[in-house]
């Protein structure tokens, strides 16, 4: 799908969804928006398929960590609810750390900033452990922690939405929106999650006979992965 396309049915998802909030906050009762409310979950999905949402940082440390399937969802799932999380957090409780400039409005410089820097950390631990290091399984609490800081950045358009619901004083429906998202960019985040396994697995698989290429082949991608963690970290922060 288009880039364009997908950034034209976010608009519509979104104006729709205000239109909903605003109709709701005029006593226009429960029923039609817990009715449109699924909506959030195609909104949510399409939204993290768009550039950003951290998929490539998911799938770089996925394809040189050695997590099964079922891990790597749980890192995924981790990243979606973090990244979907510090909206609904930022809104409620820190809207001053966020950007309201026409040109950046809904970022946020600072943690942007802290979840790059310490993804550049882990991509150079990455690097270290595949270059000195012993072969060994990353943890599932190293990959907690990876979903965590890579979801640091807020979802836009959850604050978006968040923003106007608190306007409108019916917060609970920002927040409702807010898990639907969740749901929606966790789907399309685990389907990257299990793509960069399978392939890590599938290159596995036909070097299972070569032992010793396997393991050099498998520090090589780890070392990899740690380089382009650490590339994109710096771009981001100097950009």
């Amino acid at each position: 799908m288009p880039w364009q396309a997908i950034i034209d049915f976010q608009r519509e998802l979104y104006l729709t969804f205000a239109g909903h909030i605003k109709a709701f906050a005029a006593g226009g009762g429960w029923l039609a928006f817990l009715a449109f409310l699924p909506m959030g979950i195609v909104f949510g999905a399409i939204h993290a398929l768009a550039p950003g949402h951290s998929k490539s940082v998911l799938a770089t440390y996925l394809a040189g960590s050695s997590m099964k399937a079922h891990r790597a969802l749980v890192v995924s799932m981790a990243l979606s609810f973090t990244h979907v999380g510090m909206a609904v957090l930022i809104s409620l409780l820190a809207l001053p750390l966020v950007s309201h400039s026409f040109t950046d409005a809904g970022s946020s410089p600072l943690l942007e900033a802290v979840s790059r820097g310490l993804l550049g950390l882990i991509g150079a631990w990455m690097i270290w452990s595949a270059l000195f290091g012993h072969s060994h399984s990353h943890s599932h609490g190293e990959g907690l922690a990876v979903g965590f800081m890579a979801g640091l950045v807020p979802c836009p358009l959850t604050l978006f939405v968040m923003t106007f619901s608190i306007l409108h004083q019916v917060v609970i429906t920002g927040i409702l929106f807010a898990m639907t998202m969740m749901l929606g960019v966790g789907m399309t985040l685990s389907a990257v999650a299990l793509l960069a396994v399978l392939f890590r697995e599938q290159l596995s698989r036909l070097l299972r006979t070569r032992p010793r290429l396997l393991a050099a082949t498998s520090k090589s991608i780890g070392a990899i992965a740690g380089l382009i963690l650490v590339a994109i970290a710096i771009h981001e922060l100097i950009a």
